[in-house]
């Protein structure tokens, strides 16, 4: 890949060494600042950076339920919680925006700073009780962690690996494909989950057979992108596939897909992604998916 992906870009100091110590975190929350992400796991930006309050301004040291980002480049801590929308009063200008469809416009440390606070929050909604024996657990380690309060055992965020995949011919054609739930010309990658006792290259020979019917062989790792919506990891890779051997759509979840020439995979992405009014015959997904990354890459081989 050409570029690392928008989700995977560092900008910020995790500091993990302060998620343990409470004194550092309780002396720090004075100047902290605040990320606010509200259920839709939107949040607020202007000016390209992620909108961040004052911490004090929900009380006078971390909540049980706030989660811990890391340390600015000034030494300032960053917490984030799940709280509706609120704009600094000097912030006149903040919009709301989704991840999902527009975080190109982040700088690296909002990248950072929202991808991880969306992650951590997402998980800490649906992990309030034990899976091991149902028991209610509480936050810990400013919200890397939850503790069973029945049997003391420690419980971390789940993240759920998923691999995505462009297949092609060796030369100047590759695969895309249309989910079922797509609206019309709006193509991407074949992705899915890894499996129990799977490798990640088993899972892409695995995944291509099962949503195109097609056998791939010289599979090669590309890079990685979180992606919380509301757990995963996408692992990328491309695959090498023969445009003689005729689809097949095995599972139900793909419901088209065609070998489109590198052109025309750059005739549309110079026409904008899915979100777009284009009247191109192919739509390619935004910019803050690593399929993205990933196909125009591809695109500018030679």
């Amino acid at each position: 890949m050409r570029n690392t992906p928008l989700l995977s870009r560092v900008g910020a100091d995790r500091a993990d060494v302060l998620r343990t110590d409470v004194e550092a975190a309780t002396a720090g929350w004075r100047d902290a600042l605040l990320l606010r992400v509200d259920r839709r796991n939107q949040v607020l930006i202007a000016d390209g950076q992620v909108v961040l309050n004052k911490a004090t301004e929900i009380g006078d040291k971390p909540p049980e339920d706030a989660v811990f980002l890391g340390r600015l480049g000034d030494g300032r801590h960053v917490w984030a919680v799940r709280a509706a929308l609120e704009p600094p009063a000097d912030r006149p200008d903040a919009t709301v925006l989704d991840l999902r469809r527009t975080g190109h416009i982040f700088d690296d440390v909002s990248a950072q700073l929202v991808a991880t606070a969306t992650a951590l929050l997402n998980w800490h909604d649906n992990a309030k009780f034990s899976a091991i024996d149902g028991a209610p657990t509480k936050p810990v380690n400013g919200g890397w962690s939850r503790v069973n309060l029945v049997n003391g055992h420690e419980e971390f965020p789940r993240i759920d690996p998923a691999v995505i995949c462009l297949v092609h011919d060796g030369h100047d054609r590759c695969v895309l494909a249309r989910q079922r739930l797509w609206p019309e010309r709006f193509f991407s990658l074949v992705a899915g989950f890894v499996e129990a006792g799977e490798s990640f290259e088993s899972c892409v020979v695995r995944e291509i057979a099962e949503e195109l019917g097609l056998t791939v062989t010289d599979v090669e790792y590309l890079g990685s992108q979180p992606w919380p919506f509301p757990r995963s990891l996408m692992v990328g890779f491309h695959a090498v596939g023969d445009p003689d051997q005729p689809f097949s759509f095995n599972d139900g979840e793909i419901v088209e897909a065609a070998w489109f020439t590198r052109d025309e995979v750059r005739e549309a992405l110079a026409a904008g992604d899915w979100s777009s009014d284009s009247s191109s015959r192919l739509l390619l997904p935004g910019s803050i998916s690593i399929a993205r990354e990933i196909i125009e890459s591809w695109a500018e081989l030679d």
